[in-house]
């Protein structure tokens, strides 16, 4: 298993890369965001921990660029707290977000609680319907009924693939975060932004959303109409 380590501060970088090896992977080592990018080409590595503040262009944007062309799981590093930041961290394709300081050990948990989830997830060829909602989780492409078709972070993807399940259910909190990140990753302010991102895009009006609703204090829920309705 290879991961691809990106932090500028040399130290933290080497900290990370040791506890990583001592759990058996094979690391690759840049400190800057272009050198991050080139070594993500030519290495192809299992999964990329990648701090946010780097020289030449930042984590936000080696990660896009990373999404664009693959899967690979990223977690994203950051001494920034702020909302917006994990708001676009998700956005760009994040696949986790820690924010320092932080424990290497936990890093190495939720590394291995990411690809244990992208190992269990069974490909699916056929399209996920419920009510005017299709989801193609191949193209992570979900088709609403105002005709529109909404390109989803893989994140967002296993989200709306989940609540496409269970429509009209009440979905707890901590059953979302254990299916989307895993029991090692995740928690209730991620989950909170990326239903935030998901209904940025695929809600009419995301201050007031018909499909996916909030039941406070519990969780969240897929409004689905009956055919009756």
């Amino acid at each position: 298993m290879k991961a691809l380590v990106v932090d500028d501060d040399r130290v933290l970088a080497d900290v990370i890369a040791f506890t990583l090896r001592r759990e058996g992977f094979e690391v690759i080592l840049a400190h800057d965001g272009e050198t991050a990018w080139r070594q993500w080409q030519a290495g192809e590595p299992n999964i990329v921990v990648l701090d946010v503040n780097l020289p030449g262009i930042d984590g936000f944007e080696v990660c896009r660029r990373i999404r664009e062309q693959s899967d690979t799981p990223i977690i994203l590093l950051t001494v920034r707290g702020e909302e917006n930041d994990v708001v676009y961290g998700l956005d760009v394709g994040a696949d986790d977000y820690v924010t320092k300081p932080f424990s290497p050990r936990q890093l190495v948990a939720r590394a291995r609680a990411v690809l244990r989830r992208v190992s269990q997830t069974a490909p699916q060829d056929a399209m996920q319907r419920a009510g005017g909602l299709s989801y193609d989780a191949n193209r992570r492409e979900l088709s609403t009924d105002d005709g529109k078709t909404h390109h989803l972070s893989p994140l967002e993807g296993r989200l709306i693939g989940y609540l496409m399940l269970n429509p009209n259910q009440i979905l707890t909190i901590d059953t979302l975060i254990d299916h989307v990140w895993g029991p090692d990753g995740g928690d209730r302010d991620m989950l909170r932004q990326l239903i935030h991102r998901l209904r940025s895009k695929i809600e009419p009006d995301p201050a007031e959303p018909t499909y996916i609703e909030t039941i406070s204090g519990t969780g969240y829920g897929l409004n689905i109409p009956s055919e009756s309705d």
